[in-house]
């Protein structure tokens, strides 16, 4: 690498100009195609970050970088705002958090900026009991740490049964949705579908919480289990000089029943 490499945004931004144009996947994406996949490369950062490899470092900054301009770029599209609006925001408030670099506030050590910081917020609005919930949280991680929240103040189910009964009911509700769905296949009976499974998520953390369970961590260990079974199964298949693309449903399910065996 040399002083004299010095790169703007712009190459990158006429590849993705060019990508969105002419690629079948990239035209397809939305916010919300790409919002799992940008929640799986910030993971992909942070482990590259506590391996401490910074080629990986690198690597996974880019990503996130595409990301960051996808976004933009989307956002442009629906003329809601550019990458340039994005990085004035972030600049503006910057200089609003820190008085003590660009105003006249006084700190002593990195404690003062810290409450310089909250008081701040307090004083941009955040005064909702849910507000102490980071929004950056994981959906499941943060659902439970909204209903804990909540319960502070009162508004929490007598005991578990009740709960129960509510997941049921939102079960319920999900089979109707998906049911009228079918029918119509219209895009707002889609979002209604998805509307009534976030609520059936909602109350299942719920009932973990009453169940005094982490169910971020029982999602986590069923992940687990999947992958460590999922990687045997391959390694099967490819002992047996096949690919797993070469098998039937029923002959992988075979084998998956054969790794559970063991």
């Amino acid at each position: 690498m040399t002083d004299q490499l010095k790169y703007s945004i712009a190459p990158l931004q006429e590849v993705l100009e060019e990508l969105r144009e002419k690629c079948p996947w990239d035209k397809k994406q939305t916010i919300h195609t790409l919002r799992q996949l940008t929640i799986e490369e910030c993971y992909e950062l942070a482990d590259a970050i506590t391996k401490e490899d910074w080629q990986e470092i690198k690597e996974e900054l880019g990503d996130v970088l595409l990301h960051i301009l996808f976004y933009a770029k989307i956002a442009s599209e629906q003329q809601k705002f550019t990458i340039d609006d994005v990085v004035e925001a972030i600049k503006t408030k910057l200089i609003a958090r820190h008085p003590h670099i660009y105003g006249d506030v006084k700190v002593e050590n990195e404690e003062d900026v810290k409450r310089n910081w909250e008081s701040l917020k307090l004083k941009e609005g955040k005064t909702s009991v849910l507000s102490g919930v980071p929004t950056s949280l994981p959906p499941m991680v943060k659902a439970m740490r909204l209903q804990e929240k909540a319960k502070q103040v009162g508004f929490e189910w007598e005991n578990r049964e009740q709960v129960w009964d509510k997941v049921m009911e939102e079960m319920e509700e999900v089979k109707e949705a998906i049911k009228q769905f079918d029918e119509s296949n219209s895009e707002q009976l889609k979002i209604r579908v998805e509307e009534e499974m976030g609520d059936l998520f909602f109350s299942l953390v719920n009932y973990s919480r009453f169940l005094r369970i982490d169910p971020d961590q029982a999602l986590s260990r069923t992940n687990h289990t999947f992958m460590t079974r999922f990687q045997q199964m391959e390694v099967i298949v490819q002992q047996q000089g096949k690919n797993m693309t070469d098998l039937s449903l029923q002959e992988l399910d075979a084998i998956w029943n054969e790794v559970k065996k063991k």
